[in-house]
């Protein structure tokens, strides 16, 4: 077969001169695979998705198919199945060597010649991290079909398309395909690269967004303890946030009584009471210091200005608001209106004085 003509032939496992590891794999074998029904059945359109176990035949026709054994020359070694396709995109992060060519073994065996460039995994595998489990798309076509034995099985494997070849713990295909002392061994998934082996699919789930094994208990338990610790600080930020919100809605009505009391006792006359006392107040303030600036003052603040004007201001600031009250009241009690006359002389007004009332006024306070 052409398809095999530029196969490596490798006798034993070896080391080239840069490290690599070179070997002689077997990686696909004919037979039957057992697999869920959900696996090759997952929309239930042969009535195999809740079969449990069922049988899938690989014939020799599928896997010595040239196009198929030829589709894994050149593809990624990984260190166990990724969990999406290998391509362009991800290939650095998943390649660990190379698939260098494909010949036909004895025992109904593709092998596949291997060049592994990765220093941990050829760790990995030095350590004992022998099997191999291909990871391909293949067509399934549903059937009666007897395998090897007589073995019933409800699809073959048809058209099958390589994407790479894992190194794992345990594969598929069993014990009888693994890296020996001279050659290596196989095999996955048949739907869809994307969900290489009923290990991973049933056996790791997403916690946290992290992927746990759920045969490590040890993982399982953090994980989950990590999880329990979150839902407690949520509590804990939930109830102290409903607190808070309790408390500003106590605020709320409380500064909405205030408003709504201050709103009802403001009536007309009072608020015209409030302008007469007002006007009153900056009025006899001015009489006691006429150039007291009251804009923008309080009540309280114009009071002090005047007590501490007459008083001094070490003498206010011993005043409380209510001796204030008192002091400016004495202070104010005989403050009288400027003379309009005198204050014209004081000013140094000179000239005519053209507007009526205040000749009127002069006339007044001269002939008084």
């Amino acid at each position: 077969m052409v398809l095999f003509s530029d196969a490596l032939t490798l006798d034993a496992p070896r080391r080239t001169s840069d490290g690599y590891m070179a070997v002689r794999a077997k990686a696909a074998r004919t037979g039957t695979y057992a697999y869920l029904g959900s696996e090759i059945d997952p929309e239930n359109r042969h009535g195999l998705r809740d079969a449990g176990m069922v049988n899938v035949l690989r014939d020799a026709a599928a896997v010595f198919d040239p196009l198929s054994a030829h589709s894994f020359i050149g593809k990624p070694i990984t260190d166990n199945h990724p969990t999406v396709a290998v391509n362009a995109k991800n290939w650095r992060d998943h390649a660990r060597g190379t698939v260098m060519g494909a010949k036909w073994e004895e025992g109904g065996y593709l092998a596949f010649d291997l060049m592994l460039t990765d220093a941990d995994t050829i760790d990995a595998v030095d350590a004992g991290k022998r099997e191999l489990s291909n990871g391909y798309a293949a067509e399934l076509q549903f059937g009666d079909f007897d395998g090897p034995g007589g073995v019933k099985c409800v699809a073959k494997q048809i058209a099958i398309k390589g994407n790479h070849v894992a190194i794992v713990d345990r594969g598929r295909a069993g014990p009888s395909c693994a890296i020996t002392d001279s050659v290596a061994i196989c095999d996955a998934n048949p739907a869809a690269v994307s969900a290489f082996t009923q290990e991973k699919q049933v056996k790791k789930i997403v916690l946290d967004g992290l992927q746990v094994d759920l045969s490590d208990a040890e993982a399982v338990s953090a994980a989950i303890s990590k999880l329990q610790d979150k839902a407690a600080q949520a509590e804990t930020a939930l109830t102290d946030a409903k607190g808070q919100i309790s408390t500003l809605q106590g605020e709320k009505a409380v500064l909405e009584k205030k408003l709504a009391d201050a709103n009802a006792e403001l009536t007309p006359a009072k608020q015209d009471q409030r302008v007469a006392d007002r006007a009153a107040l900056v009025t006899k303030a001015k009489l006691v210091k006429a150039d007291i600036v009251t804009d923008g003052k309080t009540d309280a603040e114009i009071r002090r200005a005047v007590v501490a004007f007459t008083l001094g201001d070490a003498e206010a600031s011993a005043l409380d608001d209510v001796g204030i009250a008192g002091a400016f009241a004495m202070a104010a009690k005989d403050a009288k209106p400027a003379d309009p006359l005198r204050t014209i002389i004081t000013d140094g007004l000179r000239g005519p004085v053209n507007d009526a009332a205040t000749v009127a006024t002069i006339r007044a306070a001269r002939y008084a």
